[in-house]
């Protein structure tokens, strides 16, 4: 597998250079990176950061590349309700915890449901901030499935409000990102957020 550095063309990075700054990071907040409980703390975080980032080696287009027509000619709301999915922030690094809504109306194609999760979490997958997030999986859809219109609404917890600065629990930031028929059609977006609001959210 390719190194992260390698799949954006920049200089190649090591897994041996990543657990090496974790230990000078460890070492720089005051522990000490070769007590028997770190011993392998740098290790784990090279394998973790591997997860926690792994969409920058996805194509979100290229998953929703398969599509099906033999719909028999159905144009209502497609919709994938409540998807989970954990991202990071691009300006602290820190959690950010959600869940997204997704639909669109096909014009005369449609795709396997779990390609819609996999898009989201290909973006989750990044350093993100949400708005660029619920704008980047919308115009995928649109772009793969030139339907009549996307819809796409984020609800999510971000830790660098709650875990740093001005440290306030349970609160929550949404976004929307409506194209389409769903910005035109006043209809078609209130059937969407009647859904969405089914759900629980705000």
């Amino acid at each position: 597998m390719p190194s992260l550095g390698d799949e954006r063309g920049s200089t190649a990075i090591s897994e041996q250079d990543i657990e090496e700054a974790v230990r000078k990071i460890l070492t720089w907040i005051g522990e000490d990176p070769t007590r028997e409980g770190l011993s392998e703390t740098p290790l784990r975080v090279t394998r973790a950061f591997k997860s926690y980032f792994s969409g920058y080696q996805q194509n979100p287009e290229q998953i929703l590349k398969k599509t099906f027509n033999e719909t028999a000619g159905y144009d209502e709301m497609v919709m994938l309700r409540k998807i989970p999915f954990l991202s990071h922030c691009e300006h602290h690094m820190a959690p950010i915890t959600g869940h997204a809504w997704v639909g669109y109306v096909p014009r005369d194609r449609v795709v396997g449901i779990s390609k819609l999760a996999r898009v989201v979490e290909a973006y989750a997958n990044r350093l993100q901030i949400q708005e660029r997030l619920t704008a980047e999986i919308a115009g995928a859809i649109e772009r793969a499935l030139e339907p009549l219109g996307v819809a796409v609404l984020i609800q999510a917890s971000h830790q660098c409000i709650s875990g740093r600065g001005v440290r306030k629990h349970g609160v929550d930031l949404t976004t929307t990102r409506m194209l389409g028929c769903f910005r035109t059609e006043a209809v078609r977006r209130q059937e969407f957020l009647a859904m969405v609001n089914a759900d629980g959210a705000d």
